[in-house]
């Protein structure tokens, strides 16, 4: 007969809470003991009632254990938190002294911080700037270092880029009717014709005039002295004075001449590299922009390929932006000169000064030289007109063409340039007074495009905060 002794009754609250609570499955024998007139078997009842309460006393004490273990975890690893937070304050309020042992063996002594941490954020700020002012210095001057060995490079490529950015929009518009290649050299044999077409035109007008020129000329100098001894100048000179003095200088001249006729003769013969590089640099020029007019797309593609994936977008938009700001402005200075050339020349025409078309020429180059080249052009226009028509002709050629520069300045070059180049006045003296400094005349004319293209490269790539708008806060220097 099984032991009974340790098992409730089949009726007790105990017992029913087990076959009936949550969850737990009562088994065949607890339905069929509670189903009327069915024979139940009380052996098999309790022994399944006691092994299913020891069951869960097991389970029961078991949890216990379990949050007794997750308590002291959590309580050691509160305790090591506070360890180590009280060991950092410790550290802070004496760098010197050396880290104490916790009363756990678990928790790791705070390391030391670096020495930066010591220092005001300002320094440290300030100190990282100026360091990165430096290496960027650096960087720059490397550049201008690098491309002073290899200026005639510099010199074709730029003129390839430019020439590249005037001929885009012809070649596009040949490529719809013919392929690239044959559109591109059409294009490219076209502006040779114009210009070889404006130095035809200038040289024969120079030919043609050249009789009444002298003629003019001589009786312009003339007009000079009387102008410089008898006119409004603040100058104690005679005529013949002024004449000796001429004549001292042109017999100065002759004697240099004749006593460095070697030397002049050598350097001459030096001078005949230059000429060769500058067929050379022609001739870069020209190959190289064929192929950035017929496969410059090509070209592009494959350079962006061989950079990595995570920044080939911020690159293909940084470069976007500055060919944009190149084009722009190699196409608005050619269109602005263009037209200052061709109003200067019909306005010398009309005042009826001499050499008006290689004046009007010279205007137009002139227009390639921000800041400079339209008073030399001038200048040299008001002293043609004064050798042949005197001082009134002088002082109105001086006026129209100062005046055909503000419409230069104030209507073409913000209608033209005004979306693609975007820099300050001052930004833009600054900029050909450095490149003057540094290279000289070709410096004078590629500073304003390559601040241009730098600026736009870093607006596009530069997050802009929100503008500052109204009127700007009155400074105060009263801190008391």
């Amino acid at each position: 007969m099984a032991n009974t002794s340790d098992t409730a009754p089949a009726g007790s609250p105990e017992n029913k809470e087990i076959g009936q609570g949550p969850g737990l499955d009562p088994g065949p024998a607890a339905t069929a003991a509670e189903q009327p007139g069915q024979e139940r078997n009380p052996s098999s009842s309790a022994e399944k009632t006691q092994s299913a309460d020891s069951a869960l006393r097991h389970l029961t004490s078991r949890l216990r254990e379990g949050r007794g273990a997750l308590g002291r975890t959590i309580d050691r690893a509160e305790r090591a938190r506070l360890d180590a937070r009280e060991q950092q304050l410790r550290y802070n309020d004496s760098p010197a002294s050396a880290s104490t042992d916790t009363e756990d063996s678990d928790v790791v002594d705070a390391a030391p911080r670096s020495p930066l941490a010591t220092l005001p954020s300002w320094l440290v700020r300030g100190g990282i700037s100026a360091w990165l002012l430096l290496g960027l210095i650096i960087v720059i001057g490397l550049v201008f270092f690098a491309t002073s060995r290899i200026i005639p490079v510099f010199v074709g490529v730029f003129m390839a880029l430019v020439l590249t950015s005037i001929l885009q929009p012809l070649v596009k518009l040949f490529a719809r009717i013919m392929p690239r290649y044959p559109a591109t050299f059409l294009a490219l044999l076209s502006a040779l014709a114009v210009v070889a077409g404006m130095v035809t035109y200038v040289v024969t007008s120079v030919t043609n005039q050249w009789n009444t020129l002298a003629s003019q000329f001589s009786d312009g100098v003339d007009t000079i002295v009387d102008f410089i001894v008898d006119g409004p100048l603040p100058l104690d000179l005679t005529q013949q004075e002024l004449t000796g003095q001429l004549q001292q200088l042109l017999e100065q001249g002759q004697h240099y001449l004749m006593n460095n006729a070697p030397t002049l003769a050598t350097e001459v013969l030096s001078n005949a590299g230059t000429v060769v590089n500058i067929f050379a640099v022609l001739a870069l020029a020209i190959f190289t922009t064929i192929f950035f007019l017929a496969s410059g797309g090509r070209m592009w593609r494959w350079f962006l390929n061989e950079l990595p994936a995570r920044i080939r977008e911020d690159v293909h938009r940084a470069a976007g932006a500055g060919w944009y700001t190149f084009a722009g402005y190699a196409r608005g200075t050619v269109i602005v000169a263009l037209t200052d050339g061709i109003m200067c020349g019909i306005f010398l025409q009309i005042v009826g000064v001499p050499l008006a078309a290689p004046l009007a020429v010279l205007v137009f180059i002139g227009a390639f030289i921000p800041i400079i080249g339209a008073p030399t052009a001038m200048i040299i226009a008001m002293v043609v007109a004064l050798a042949s028509k005197g001082f009134i002709t002088m002082v109105v050629v001086g006026l129209g063409v100062a005046g055909i520069g503000q419409i230069e300045g104030h209507i073409l070059q913000p209608l033209i340039m005004g979306r693609q180049v975007s820099l300050h006045p001052v930004v833009v003296i600054i900029a050909v007074a450095v490149g003057t400094y540094a290279a000289g005349l070709l410096g004078a004319i590629v500073a304003v495009p390559l601040v241009s293209v730098a600026w736009s490269v870093y607006s596009e790539l530069h997050t802009k905060d929100a503008p500052v708008v109204g009127e700007l806060p009155a400074y105060s220097g009263d801190r008391g």
